[in-house]
């Protein structure tokens, strides 16, 4: 029988790793933090340190949160691998660098794979957990079972595809956006009206795909084949998005980003998103009801799977 993980470091505490931390450690794993800047890290859970040194006691899990540079990522790897037996197992949350890049440096590529948590990480229900083509089916499924002790979905993603599947299809759909931005066909505020008043609640009961079914695949497929070969497939970013970074303008934190935001209070607004995600999870979780009989469609396989 697989040893369960009882044990969990959590490399890097900015934002995401603090979210990761509070996951793990609200749900009862022993959870420690190395972090640079040590015990000055601030908002962790009640009995978590953070430390600038490698804990002497062996985790079972280690969650990988640091910059998303590949030279920076494998010296970590290397410090985890002298410091540890090969049984521990190292996961990334990178979102978009190749896990196979990733892994090899390591002597020990099949403990390695990713886990990819979503912001704020600690309320998201779900988690990407990545096969690396190297990965031990064991690791892939003890590190899922970690996560749904933790409360968590595990989404598998059985091939090392870069941006894994949240990733590639929000940028898919984001790039768009910016594309209609750009050439003055949409604003942003009308985008975003969009997504939360119409994509957002309707994907919320029928999926993306499942409501394809429900609308019916011949229209679908006739629209498919008239607007795909009409959509930005230019193979680079949207221009104007890199601009406004490249001048500074990165979002909330610098007053300026799609929206001006500097009459805002910074920790209000991202506390209020945080806090009304809560209520919308909750209430599709527990208020909705449950679903009618013969509701309920059998999953296909498609594609390779198949």
């Amino acid at each position: 029988m697989t040893t369960a993980i009882e044990r969990v470091l959590v490399v890097g505490a900015g934002t995401m790793g603090r979210g990761v931390t509070k996951s793990f450690a609200e749900s009862g794993f022993k959870t420690a933090v190395w972090s640079r800047r040590g015990p000055s890290v601030p908002g962790l859970p009640k009995g978590v340190s953070a430390s600038r040194e490698l804990p002497k006691e062996a985790p079972d899990l280690v969650i990988e949160n640091v910059p998303e540079e590949v030279p920076v990522k494998q010296e970590v790897y290397r410090a985890l691998e002298a410091a540890y037996p090969p049984s521990v197992i190292i996961a990334t949350n990178t979102s978009g660098l190749s896990l196979d890049e990733l892994a090899s440096t390591l002597a020990h590529p099949e403990r390695f794979l990713g886990a990819h948590y979503f912001q704020p990480a600690d309320v998201f229900p779900m988690v990407e957990v990545i096969a690396a083509s190297a990965t031990a089916p064991a690791v892939v499924a003890r590190t899922a079972e970690a996560m749904r002790r933790t409360g968590k979905e595990p989404v598998l993603v059985r091939k090392p595809v870069e941006g894994y599947l949240i990733n590639r299809l929000q940028h898919a759909l984001l790039n768009e956006a910016y594309y209609l931005i750009e050439m003055g066909a949409a604003t942003p505020k009308e985008i975003d009206d969009i997504a939360k008043h119409l994509l957002g609640p309707r994907m919320c009961i029928t999926g993306a795909i499942e409501q394809k079914d429900l609308s019916g695949l011949k229209i679908h497929a006739t629209a498919q084949a008239a607007l795909v070969p009409k959509l930005a497939h230019t193979g680079k970013p949207v221009r104007f998005v890199q601009d406004m970074v490249a001048r500074g303008e990165t979002g909330l934190s610098a007053g300026l980003g799609f929206y001006d935001w500097r009459e805002c209070d910074g920790a209000a607004v991202t506390a209020q998103a945080s806090e009304r995600l809560k209520r919308l999870l909750a209430f599709l979780a527990q208020d909705l009801g449950p679903e009618a009989p013969c509701t309920r469609p059998k999953a296909r396989a498609h594609g390779t799977s198949a």
